[in-house]
Formats: C-alpha cells, sequence, structure tokens
C-alpha cells in the first residue's frame, strides 16, 4: 500500500536525505513542512512557520499523511526558550493532524539527550557507550519537551511512536547548521587555498578519545525501518555509523582527500571560530576563483557548532544494540561518510 510522508523540516539535513530515501524506494509520496521550498524532484513544500500554529494549520488543511516524520528544530537564546520554541513546534504540527488518521511520528533529536543543552553541554560525563534507557538529566533540555509533545500526541489519537538520537551528523546539505562535512571541507579548501596548517580545532579529549559520528543517508534508512517495522514501535533508538574512531585516526585521512597535510596536534584546543575568523573575503575569492554557487562563507560552514563537537572534553560514544537485536543491521564506513560528502559537494560547486 501507498504511505504518505509528512517530514517536518524537509529542507534540513536530515529532512532533505530522509526524502531522497523514500523516494527512492517507491510506494511513498512525500510532503514536506518548511519556510522554503524543497530542492528534492518529487516533494510537495507546504511552506509555513512552523513557530506559527495557526500558518501550520493551514498549511496542512488538506494533508493526510500516514506518517510523520519531525526533523526541524529551531536554535533560541536560551534553553528554556529553546523548551519553549521546539516543543511549539512538535505541538503544532501534531495538533494541527489530530484526526487525520496518522499512524506513525518519528522525532529526530540527538545526542544532547545524553549530553545536555548548549548552555550545559556535556559538563558531565555518562557512562559510555550511551544507552537508550539512560535516565534523562536534570534541568532543562529542549529533546525531553519534544518527546513528552509527541507521547501526550500518541496517548491522545493512537499512533505510534519511534525517536532517533543520531550524534554529529555527517552529510550532503547546504546552510545546515549541524552539518560538519560542509564545514571541515570549507575549512581544509580554505588551507590549501592559502598555505594555512590544517589544524585539529578540538580538545585532546576528542583527539584522543573514542566517538562516532551518523551519516545522514543511514539514518535516513533507519527513520523508515522504524516507523514501518512493527516491534520498532514505541521505542527509542540510538543511530550511529557502527564504527568507533579517533579523531587523531581520521584528521589525516580527511586532510589525503584535499591534498594537504594534517598538522601536528599541539595538544590544546584552537576552535574553528577563531581560525576562520577573517576568512569570509577569503572564501568570496575561492568562490568566484573556481566558479562555485556564490554561497556566503556563514551559509556554507558553521564553526560554531563543530566546535561544539569536538571541543568536548568528555568521551562519546553511542550504543547500538537495541536496532541490531530488533533487525537493523546497517554499517557505514565513516571516512566514506566525509568522502562522499565532499565529492557531492564538489560535484555541486559548492568546495573547489
Amino acid at each position: 500500500m501507498s504511505k504518505h510522508a509528512l517530514i517536518v523540516g524537509v529542507t534540513g539535513i536530515t529532512g532533505s536525505n530522509l526524502a531522497e530515501h523514500l523516494l527512492s524506494q517507491g510506494g511513498w509520496t512525500v510532503s514536506g513542512l518548511s519556510r522554503s521550498e524543497s530542492l528534492v524532484s518529487g516533494v510537495k513544500t507546504l511552506r509555513c512557520d512552523l513557530v506559527d500554529a495557526g500558518s501550520v494549520q493551514a498549511a496542512l488543511e488538506n494533508t493526510k499523511p500516514s506518517h510523520v516524520f519531525i526533523t526541524a528544530w529551531s536554535r533560541q537564546d536560551t534553553e528554556a526558550k529553546n523548551c519553549e520554541v521546539n516543543g511549539a513546534i512538535v505541538r503544532h504540527v501534531l495538533d494541527a493532524l489530530k484526526g487525520r488518521g496518522v499512524e506513525h511520528v518519528a522525532l529526530t533529536t540527538g545526542t544532547k539527550h545524553y549530553l545536555g543543552p548548549f548552555e550545559s553541554y556535556a559538563k558531565t560525563q555518562p557512562e559510555t557507550p550511551f544507552r537508550e534507557e539512560q535516565e534523562r538529566l536534570p534541568g532543562e533540555n529542549f529533546y525531553y519537551v519534544q518527546e513528552d509533545e509527541v507521547f501526550a500526541a500518541a496517548a491522545r489519537d493512537g499512533f505510534t511512536w519511534s525517536i532517533h538520537r543520531p550524534h554529529t551528523l555527517i552529510g550532503y546539505a547546504v546552510g545546515n547548521a549541524m552539518n560538519m562535512a560542509a564545514t571541515l571541507g570549507v575549512y581544509a579548501s580554505i588551507c590549501k587555498e592559502t598555505g594555512r596548517p590544517f589544524v585539529f580545532p578540538g580538545s585532546p579529549q576528542q583527539w584522543q578519545a573514542a566517538t562516532d559520528v551518523t551519516d545522514t543517508r543511514l539514518l535516513a534508512r533507519h527513520l523508515k525501518w522504524a516507523s514501518t517495522t512493527k516491534a520498532a514501535a514505541n521505542l527509542a533508538f540510538n543511530v550511529v555509523n557502527g564504527e568507533v574512531f579517533r579523531w587523531k585516526w581520521l584528521w589525516p585521512r580527511l586532510a589525503s582527500y584535499f591534498g594537504i597535510e594534517a598538522a601536528v596536534y599541539s595538544g590544546e584546543p584552537n576552535p574553528l571560530e577563531n581560525q576562520m575568523a577573517d576568512a569570509a573575503p577569503i572564501w568570496d575569492r575561492i568562490v568566484k576563483k573556481y566558479d562555485l554557487q556564490p554561497n556566503a562563507l556563514s551559509r556554507v560552514a558553521s564553526f560554531w557548532h563543530s566546535d561544539a563537537d569536538l571541543g568536548r572534553q568528555v568521551e562519546t560514544f553511542n550504543d547500538m544494540g537495541r536496532s541490531r537485536k530488533l533487525g537493523f543491521l546497517d554499517y557505514q564506513d565513516t571516512t566514506q561518510s566525509f568522502t562522499d560528502a565532499f565529492d557531492r559537494l564538489r560535484a555541486d560547486r559548492i568546495i573547489p
């Protein structure tokens, strides 16, 4: 039977990759909620302001999805405001769809479930590997608020749900705050062009510790799997590549892709926001020289977000046992996660 997916945040790194995957599988029609038009062929974009309940209601007036995938969030100045705004995004969508026959709702959150919000990020050290049954941390966290909105709507409307907690997302996207592949691709390109050293920007703990990441293509497969597998209903899942690595091993491999040398790590953090403080005009010259798409540096790179990930002083990796036991056995090579994303960014003239 044909399924109708509604992807909330369809232009983001998770939403766009999910849309591509569902449409490639056959048997799915895909609608997407977003401020801007989806670039994925075959998606029907329903444009709205997710923070405005009336705007969401109007956009969804004639839509009856079987499956809802919530992949959107909006960063605010404080975690209290994050909770208010991002909880409202989930509530507005699910209230608008009340009585429409939704079968399943999948919510994508992330590893901040275990590490805490931006205001207190990674200030405590939960036991690794992170497991889904670990207790919530004390204090405010907008992921918890979003989960609670899903749980309340499910109890009211009778749909099943799944929660998906990826780690750092690696994949193809432009203009997305969470895309480390684009950020490091831009950084490496600037280093190559200017002769600057390709310096690992993070903490010694991240340089040495075991960690993992999540390929957005694997996340898309996991979202589809959980939403259509009876045994996966009403559960939370970690979603990572299945490969544990150390940045001291991966960094030279990323450098090799760009034909540059990885600098010797100094043992001290050197954040990208500091290294790239003067890089906007340099990037503009690179764009012109190589006839790239005319994107500003701030659109293609999110140095602050990668600094947050790479600057952590605690070990961070995730257990995938719950998914494995229920039949999701996918694995993704992490070096290839990055190089595939770099290949596509080059093909689309986002990086040289």
